[in-house]
């Protein structure tokens, strides 16, 4: 979505409050879970809906 909307992610980072380092995990699916409010924050600054940021992926 980044990509689509032509945005860095140091931007969205800035638009949302939080670090780069953090968005990274966030990007790279390292991150344990995320908060409801940071993913409204990162939908509503990519314009897009949460599906299209999530996926999932079943451990084995």
């Amino acid at each position: 979505m980044l990509a689509k909307r032509k945005m860095q992610s140091k931007e969205l980072a800035e638009q949302l409050g939080i670090t780069a380092a953090n968005l990274s995990i966030l990007k790279t699916g390292k991150a344990k879970g995320i908060r409801f409010d940071t993913l409204e924050a990162i939908c509503k600054s990519l314009n897009c809906q949460p599906g299209d940021v999530l996926e999932y992926v079943a451990e084995e």
